[in-house]
Parts: C-alpha cells; structure tokens; sequence
C-alpha cells in the first residue's frame, strides 16, 4: 500500500488484539513486535520499539487484567495498565503518532442509575479500577493525539473470558450459580476491533485534513443484561448449535453471595451516543453477538 500508515499493535496475543490483527489489516501495515520487544513492565523497552519502527499509528491492546489479583499486585497492575500506556503516548507525540488505548466500566463505582456518560466522573472501587483510570490520565497528560475507547464484560471465542467458562461449567455441572444484581453489556472482542478499525480510518483522514480532535468514547454492545441473563443467553445459543451440555439450572443469586476480592460495580452500563454521533456506527444488540461468537465454537 502506497503511503499506508505503519500501525504498531501492542497486545496481539490477546482477546482484542487477536481481532485487532486481523481488522486492522486494510488500514496499512500492521507491525506486531515479538513479546520479548514489548514488555510492558519495561519502559525502556517499549519506548525503544517505538524508536526503531516510528508508527503512525499506535494501538494499545494489553492490559493487566487480572482484577481480583490486582488488589495484591498493586504496583504491577498500574505499572502495566498506567505507567506503559503513559510511555507508549509520550513516544506517540515524540514522532506524531496516534496513540488508541482501551479502558473499563471498572473507573466507574457502578452507583449511578442511568448508564454513565464520558462526562461523567470516575471513581473507581478496586486497584484495577484505579490502574486503569491512571493510564487514561497517563495517555491525556501526554499530549499527543488520542483515542481512548472504554468497554465492558469482554468476551470472545478465544482466551480466558466468562463466556468460555460458562460453557465449561455448563459441560460439567447440572446447576449454575450466577449473579444476577450486577448489570452491563456484555461486548464481543470482534466488535471492538472492528469498531476501533473503522474508527481509525476516519480519524486517520481527520488529522490528514488537521481538524482530528482527541477524545474518550464509551466502546459497547447495545442493550443490557446481568451477568446471570448473560450466562442463560450462552447456554441457549449453544444448545442450538446442538451443544451437549449437562446443566439445567442458572440460579440467580446477589453479588453478597459471591464475595471476591475486587469490587464490581452493579452498574456497567456505557451510554454509546458520543461514539455513534462521531463515527456514525449503529452498535449490534449484545445477545446477537453472543450467537455469533458460540457459533465459532460449535459450527
């Protein structure tokens, strides 16, 4: 491609970076460094990767997100989820590039009734939370040009995520136990990548024209559930793919009776309005995904 954009992708191994590699591709060159030159718990070592390839385009797809285990791995949940996307914009504005980071429901405590705006104000109420909500203000403070992309209830058909275990659970329990006073919407890692690639090529023709504005913008499906209505949305859509499965039952139960370390908020609802008056995209209903991801699993 003539004159296509160099695309740095950090995080490829992962949910969303796995489909980023793929729907990134007609935007220019993808460049996916090894994992041995993208060590996000070393500075150095990222900001000399951005050195030697110099992209146009930066995408930021890893993350700690281990959100329970963060609360003992402080200082390694915010070197990973903070201090890299923080190094990874400062380089970005060194040689003019765009920098694209993801970030979570989890900056937000989940008290607010209605579903949270960009506008509204953090305040998260876990130390993943608050890793997270520091690497937004890391990749603001930087200065460079930026999108910022908050998601929700991740899924796909690959990697470590709640529709994968609901389907090993639901292969080997009778009787499912899931809570259902936690609300938000489920987001497949396909729509992100695919949302986050059309995205880009607007604004990669905004900042050609030079009328490209930076800005944080709530990335999910349409629609919401709780986690309990997830759960029974996956294992009805893989008994009609004709999964055998031994559970019967997805009991209900409230977030005081699945304690863990991290707090969750019981709201993760994201309002879409900013992403879709910018960008002009119609975000698919959460359930008509999750039929299309089971189907990769059971085809």
């Amino acid at each position: 491609m003539v004159n296509s954009p160099r695309i740095l992708l950090i995080g490829s191994n992962g949910q969303v970076g796995w489909e980023l590699a793929r729907a990134l591709l007609p935007l220019g060159r993808v460049l996916v460094p090894e994992r041995n030159q993208c060590d996000l718990v070393s500075l150095d070592t990222l900001t000399a990767l951005v050195n030697s390839l110099q992209p146009d385009v930066i995408v930021n797809a890893a993350a700690y997100t281990a959100v329970d285990k963060a609360e003992e791995e402080i200082d390694l949940a915010m070197t990973v989820n903070a201090r890299a996307p923080g190094a990874l914009a400062v380089a970005a504005r060194r040689y003019g590039a765009l920098l694209v980071h993801y970030s979570t429901d989890y900056v937000f405590d989940g008290k607010k009734a209605g579903a949270y705006s960009e506008t509204d104000a953090p305040n998260p109420g876990s130390a993943y939370g608050r890793s997270k909500l520091a690497g937004e203000e890391a990749v603001r403070d930087a200065g460079a040009d930026h999108l910022i992309f908050r998601t929700s209830w991740v899924f796909a058909a690959r990697g470590k995520n709640f529709l994968r275990t609901i389907l090993r659970l639901a292969g080997e329990r009778e009787e499912l136990r899931i809570v259902a006073d936690q609300f938000g919407a489920p987001t497949w890692a396909r729509l992100i990548a695919e949302v986050t690639a059309l995205a880009l090529q607007q604004d990669i023709a905004r900042r050609k024209r030079g009328d490209f504005a930076s800005g944080t913008f709530n990335l999910t499906a349409a629609g919401e559930t709780s986690w309990h209505g997830f759960a029974g949305a996956i294992i009805a859509a893989a008994r009609e793919r004709d999964a055998k499965l031994m559970c019967r039952t997805v009991v209900p139960i409230t977030t005081v009776e699945y304690p863990l370390p991290a707090a969750r908020p019981a709201n993760s609802r994201l309002a879409g309005a900013k992403l879709a008056e910018r960008y002009g995209l119609a975000m698919p209903e959460w359930d008509a995904c999750v039929q299309l991801c089971v189907a990769e699993l059971y085809p």
